[in-house]
């Protein structure tokens, strides 16, 4: 029995999933880092794949960009597949000055601005934390590679643009690292449910300096992320 925006049968998607924003990385990754990868999922262009890393079952699934999109795919994943494991794996910009581009954030909170959450909550302000055991996994693996990553909390927002100036000055000022669109409501969903969460992000660029990396530096930084996301599926 396949949910409302997944074509996947029952058993033919993994118990961990990596999620990446884009499809298209969801299903490069497959290609390239996967053995005997299966395409399980193809409506709306949403890739989702099935396969074997070292020996282990994973499924890599695209989220689309921001909240309302990737809460369709957590939700329907956790509560029609019973997927046990979800890993965001994607990129942010950083909004302190000294976070290098290239750098692999490990998330341990989302704070947001998601009518999600506050509709939810009823206003109130609910902290959204990524999971201790596969977050303490992620950075033990991170440095068996020799990898380097930072930890500490993120900021999900809805809006790409805006034209708000300072927007980040209060949040840096409280230490969020980056910013990107779908941890909160990952984070959220998976304590709603019981089942295990993280997000592993690289900085692709720094909002507050310009900076942006290539094409080429995103791909290798990308590639670093992937593989501890890999090593703790």
């Amino acid at each position: 029995m396949a949910s409302l925006h997944l074509e996947a049968e029952i058993g033919e998607i993994a118990e961990t999933v990596l999620m990446p924003g884009d499809p298209l990385r969801a299903k490069h990754v497959a290609e390239t880092l996967l053995t005997d990868a299966v395409c399980y999922n193809r409506v709306r262009g949403m890739f989702g794949f099935t396969g074997y890393y070292e020996g282990k079952r994973v499924s890599i699934q695209g989220s689309g960009m921001g909240m309302g999109s990737a809460g369709i795919y957590v939700n329907e994943l956790i509560t029609t597949y019973q997927v046990k494991k979800i890993i965001r794996v994607g990129t942010c910009g950083a909004i302190q000055r000294d976070l290098d581009l290239g750098r692999v954030v490990i998330a341990m909170s989302a704070s947001g601005d998601s009518d999600a959450n506050s509709h939810h909550f009823k206003g109130m302000h609910y902290a959204a934390t990524a999971d201790f055991d596969l977050l303490y996994a992620a950075v033990e693996a991170a440095k068996k590679l020799g990898i380097p990553t930072v930890q500490g909390p993120i900021f999900s927002t809805n809006t790409f643009y805006d034209t708000e100036s300072n927007r980040w000055d209060v949040w840096e000022r409280h230490g969020i690292l980056g910013v990107e669109m779908e941890s909160q409501i990952l984070f959220t969903l998976a304590k709603r449910f019981n089942v295990k969460a993280l997000s592993i992000l690289t900085v692709s660029d720094n909002i507050l300096t310009g900076a942006a990396s290539g094409q080429k530096e995103r791909e290798q930084s990308y590639n670093d992320m992937m593989r501890i996301a890999l090593e703790i599926a």
